[in-house]
C-alpha cells in the first residue's frame, strides 16, 4: 500500500549491506536526535534484513536519542528486544495497522487480525518500546469519502487504545499496480484531500498522541489550485505544532 515496494527484493540481501547503505545516508545527513530506518519489508524479517547484521546496525545509531524501525505484527519478539537492548537510546516500532474496516481490512491481505495487532502493541509496550501505527485514509473498499473518514477515525482510535504514542495517516495512493486494477473495477478511489485534513484534525483533536499526516506528493490529492498551498500549510502546521489551525473558505471549491 506505500511506495516502498518498488524497491523491493526479489531474494536476501548480503550480510553487511545494509550498515553500508546507513553509512552511506549518513556521510550525508546533517546532525538530528532521531532516526527512522524503513525498508520495503518488515526490519525484523530475517529474510530482508539479516539478523547478523543487527549488532552493526546498532553500533551506527549510538549517536541517536530515538531510533524508529518498521514491523509486521507478527515478527515482534525476541530478536526485536535483543535489538533494542544493542541501541544506547530508545527503539520505536512503526506496526501497520491500516484500518480496522471489517471489509477492507480483510481483504488488504496483511495476514494479521486486530487481536494480533493489539497483541504485539502490548509485548512493545510492555518492554518499554514505543509504538507508531500506520493508518491507511480511504484503502480499498471502502465506498465513499464520509465513510472513509469516518474508519479513519476509528482506527486512529483503535491504534490509541493499543497504546500507540504516535499514528501517521497515510492517504492511499493509486501508484502501485493492485490499486490501479482495483481502481479500474470500481474497488478503490484515491481520498480527496479533505478527507485527509479531515482525518488529521480528528485525530490530534482526541489529544491521545501525536498524529501526523503524510503530506508528500499531496498535490496528487487535490481539485483545487487555488487553495492547495494553503491547505499544505494548515496541514504542516498540524504536523509540526500538533495545533488545529482555523480553516480558510476557498470560493473556488469550498474546500471540497
Amino acid at each position: 500500500m506505500c511506495d516502498l515496494w518498488r524497491n523491493t527484493l526479489t531474494s536476501s540481501v548480503p550480510v553487511g549491506a545494509i550498515p553500508a547503505q546507513i553509512d552511506f545516508a549518513l556521510s550525508r545527513l546533517g546532525p538530528a536526535e532521531h532516526i527512522k530506518l524503513y525498508n520495503s519489508g518488515s526490519f525484523f524479517d530475517p529474510r530482508a534484513i539479516p539478523n547478523e547484521d543487527h549488532a552493526a546496525i546498532a553500533g551506527r545509531l549510538n549517536a541517536f536519542d530515538l531510533t524508529i524501525v518498521e514491523s509486521h505484527p507478527a515478527l515482534i519478539g525476541d530478536d526485536t528486544f535483543r535489538f533494542r537492548d544493542r541501541l544506547s537510546g530508545s527503539l520505536e516500532v512503526a506496526l501497520g495497522l491500516e484500518t480496522v474496516h471489517p471489509v477492507a481490512g480483510p481483504r488488504l491481505n496483511k495476514r494479521m487480525s486486530l487481536e494480533q495487532y493489539a497483541s504485539a502493541s502490548a509485548q512493545l509496550s510492555a518492554e518499554g518500546i514505543s509504538v507508531r501505527a500506520f493508518v491507511l485514509v480511504k484503502p480499498p473498499f471502502i465506498a465513499d469519502e464520509t465513510e472513509a473518514l469516518e474508519w479513519a477515525d476509528q482506527s486512529v482510535r483503535f491504534a490509541f487504545e493499543c497504546g500507540a504514542s504516535v499514528v501517521s495517516l497515510i492517504p492511499t495512493r493509486g501508484t502501485e499496480g493492485a490499486l490501479q486494477d482495483l481502481q479500474a473495477s470500481g474497488s478503490f478511489d484515491p481520498p480527496a484531500l479533505a478527507t485527509l485534513e479531515s482525518a488529521l484534525a480528528s485525530g490530534i483533536e482526541l489529544g491521545k498522541g501525536r498524529v501526523f499526516a503524510d503530506i508528500w506528493d499531496l498535490k496528487r490529492f487535490s481539485n483545487c489550485p487555488a487553495c492547495f498551498q494553503d491547505r499544505w500549510e494548515r496541514m504542516n502546521t498540524m504536523n509540526l505544532h500538533q495545533e488545529i489551525p482555523d480553516a480558510q473558505a476557498c470560493g473556488a471549491c469550498g474546500n471540497e
